[in-house]
């Protein structure tokens, strides 16, 4: 792969749809086109190379890639040299077709070749014409490459990539490919290097972390992993996602339990309560082992807040099978649910399936199944006023945060807290940790308004220190910014939640 630098540096943008393992890789595209010479575009500025990561889970993930296209296509008329290029999974899927519908777009690459995207850009650029370049098999493991990470103090870690399950409604196997796991020392290396550049959080990544080990034959490597992880000096939260029930194992619970750096916080993907839809779903577990798992993890981790994915309307489920799952998430007490309408996803086994449920009864189920879930999750949330909480602060998390002024961040068991910052307090630096009092819980986030004459607590920590030296990068001076200045952070890649399992 060519790394010339190019002579006069262009701009980049790249645009993430997706999970977790989306918005990781596209730290790695962003890394791969900086070391090409690339520089990232201003807010506000038209990039002359736009990247669309993509994802092909939902239904209408190919409507928003072409809308997409379809509005970048009157800018690139505009922008003489502008290239556009297509990744990621649905770029695997649809292959030739995405140049096909839209030719304006210069390039088409897969998530097997992610490297090669430099490449790919200059040679469309000198043919002048598309590159597709769709690859069936993993070219480089994606953490081998160059990375520009969208956070001074947290990090993703992918350990294997790719999936061995067959679930009837899920495409990510076919266009992952099967499950290739890191060797330990690899993960481990690249966390140190992570914490050495002042993060403090890391998630482990993968389509089925917790059957980590499978490709080198250890079915207990997934909580030795999570231990020897816990032992590097300077890392204070470690997260992993997703993990599948049929896999998760009481080592796994006691390696969470026992090293105080993982996080008493677990996603869980239930995708339905029904044992007969699961069975459909070829999800191979019970709804008795899945609430077994979160008796068990409750039982170590009294305080874990567990999350979950529902898929509301698969095939064949009836009135029953539904009540199974608000059964199943009423005795959860999930703090978050993901929770997904059925849509067809052509080239998986559901979608050819008898009983397709009408629109309208999915749709109906589906907002009883989130006025139940809205009502847990706030009367969980609700049994955490009067309690402290440790927030790690994030450069923006909240979109009121300005309007309020309010900081946000992560609590430990990973629910959003936004906190205010008293007058005469220090302010806190994205990176740094307080210690906050919940006063107000709502279903998807808790407030913690400090009292009138208190002080916040604040602990400056080595990530909220890499953040100042970040800003003073960015700004190309040498000195750290003034105490008391608080910045919404770098620009980033653009994300939509979605979750892995």
């Amino acid at each position: 792969m060519s790394t010339s630098v190019l002579s006069t540096p262009r701009t980049y943008e790249v645009r993430t749809l997706g999970c977790q393992m989306n918005v990781h890789d596209s730290e790695r595209l962003s890394g791969s086109l900086e070391a090409a010479g690339y520089v990232p575009a201003l807010d506000g500025q038209l990039a002359d190379v736009v990247v669309l990561n993509t994802c092909a889970v939902r239904e209408n993930a190919g409507n928003k890639l072409y809308g997409t296209l379809g509005h970048l296509a009157s800018q690139k008329r505009d922008h003489v040299g502008m290239q556009i290029a297509v990744g990621g999974c649905l770029a695997q899927k649809d292959k030739s077709d995405i140049v096909a519908k839209a030719p304006w777009v210069d390039v088409v690459f897969g998530t097997h070749n992610m490297g090669s995207l430099p490449t790919l850009l200059e040679r469309a650029r000198h043919n002048g014409e598309a590159q597709v370049e769709i690859l069936e098999s993993l070219e480089v493991f994606p953490s081998t490459l160059p990375t520009k990470r969208d956070s001074t103090h947290s990090g993703w870690v992918s350990i294997s990539v790719g999936c061995n399950n067959t679930c009837t409604f899920c495409i990510v196997p076919s266009l992952r490919g099967k499950e290739k796991d890191r060797r330990p020392g690899d993960v481990l290396a690249e966390v140190q290097a992570l914490v050495d550049d002042g993060v403090i959080e890391v998630t482990l990544l993968g389509q089925n972390v917790n059957t980590y080990g499978v490709e080198f034959g250890d079915k207990l490597a997934f909580g030795k992993l999570l231990r020897a992880a816990g032992q590097i000096e300077g890392l204070e939260r470690i997260r992993f996602t997703s993990p599948h029930p049929a896999a998760f194992t009481d080592d796994v619970i006691d390696a969470m339990a026992e090293t105080p750096s993982v996080m008493p916080s677990l996603h869980m993907p239930l995708q339905s309560g029904s044992d007969t839809i699961l069975k459909a779903m070829r999800r191979s577990y019970r709804s008795e082992k899945f609430l077994g798992i979160i008796d068990r993890v409750r039982e170590k981790m009294p305080h874990a807040a567990i999350t979950t994915d529902i898929i509301v309307g698969f095939p064949g489920e009836t009135e029953e099978d539904f009540q199974e799952t608000l059964r199943v998430v009423e005795a959860s007490r999930f703090a978050t649910a993901f929770t997904f309408q059925y849509s067809i996803r052509p080239g998986t086994p559901a979608a050819d399936m008898d009983g397709q449920i009408p629109k309208a009864v999915v749709q109906e189920r589906y907002e009883r199944l989130l006025e139940l879930q809205n009502r847990v999750a706030l009367e969980e949330n609700q049994r955490l006023v009067g309690t402290t909480a440790n927030v790690l602060v994030a450069a923006s998390e909240g979109r009121k945060d300005a309007a309020t002024h309010r900081l946000s961040g992560r609590a430990e068991d990973n629910r959003l807290i936004h906190f205010d910052v008293p007058e005469g307090s220090d302010v806190p630096r994205p990176g740094d940790v307080v210690t906050v009092t919940i006063t107000q819980a709502a279903p998807f986030h808790l407030l913690a308004d400090a009292q009138p004459g208190t002080r916040l607590e604040v602990r400056r920590t080595r990530a909220g220190d890499a953040w100042d030296r970040a800003q003073a990068e960015s700004c190309a001076t040498d000195a750290a910014p003034a105490a008391g200045a608080v910045s919404l952070g770098l620009p980033g890649v653009r994300t939509a939640p979605n979750l892995l399992g």
